[in-house]
């Protein structure tokens, strides 16, 4: 019998939509930053410029507002839970890609772009209710599991931005801490059971992968990581045996192999 699913983490609306005005923020002072030399550089992320990139990380939160002045989708239960999101983002690249480029083209003027996104998903992006169901790249979510993911594509993509420019860029904590959530959550749920005991000191702690489970003290297999390396590993920027090497993650018993099940994001 395979080993049951747990129940999904809660998040609260009101949080994580001032977490991701405030990642936001963050990442709109970082881009105004930015010379036109720098802007043109190379992002690291495929054939993206960094301003592409930064015409990218606005899209997080403008798809959120653009289904919300759109009308509701019909049915009345969503086609894709939170944790299945993450898995969900694979064979996307190239329309994602297709999106960016017709954004960046339409938007010439970072400054007005960053703001008129911040405005419009403030005033749109309810306070309360995260039951309505929104559209999405791979079917319809609730509202405020949506809002979770765009922690995600936000944290990430300061990460992105950062290694691309060199730019200090600070972190919303609950930003960073909803994005470490539901990814080692989603761990869970790809490889559910008791047998390895997965630590993103601060923020999560999971078991997963089916096997003997530890019943008191300290279990037999423990991988332990910092949020940013769990966020890298498990979104593909950063290789299992690389972390391992640099020592960014340690992994303890026979069963700590992470390496099968990631990245979790296409």
């Amino acid at each position: 019998m395979p080993p049951a699913k747990k129940r999904p983490r809660a998040y609260d609306l009101n949080r994580t939509r001032t977490a991701v005005l405030a990642q936001f923020d963050r990442v709109r002072q970082a881009v105004a930053a930015l010379t036109e030399d720098q802007l043109a550089g190379p992002s690291g992320l495929g054939e993206w410029s960094v301003r592409e990139l930064a015409v990218h990380l606005t899209m997080a939160l403008g798809r959120v507002s653009h289904e919300l002045e759109s009308p509701e989708p019909p049915g009345t239960k969503p086609q894709l839970t939170l944790l299945e999101w993450p898995s969900s983002t694979a064979g996307m690249a190239e329309d994602i890609a297709g999106d960016t480029r017709e954004q960046a083209e339409a938007h010439p003027g970072l400054g007005a772009l960053y703001e008129e996104t911040a405005d419009r998903f403030g005033r749109l992006v309810p306070a309360g209710d995260g039951d309505r169901l929104v559209t999405t790249r791979a079917g319809t979510m609730r509202l405020g599991d949506f809002l979770v993911t765009r922690t995600v594509e936000l944290v990430v993509h300061t990460d992105d931005l950062h290694r691309a420019t060199g730019l200090d860029i600070p972190y919303d904590r609950q930003a960073l801490a909803a994005c470490t959530r539901l990814l080692a959550d989603a761990l869970a749920d790809k490889a559910p059971g008791g047998s390895v005991e997965v630590r993103v000191p601060p923020f999560a702690v999971v078991q997963c992968i089916g096997g003997p489970k530890h019943t008191r003290g300290t279990p037999p297999n423990v991988v332990e990581t910092d949020p940013l390396t769990w966020i890298r590993l498990a979104t593909g920027r950063t290789r299992w045996a690389d972390a391992l090497e640099a020592a960014q993650v340690s992994a303890s018993g026979e069963r700590a192999d992470l390496a099968p099940l990631l990245p979790l994001t296409g």
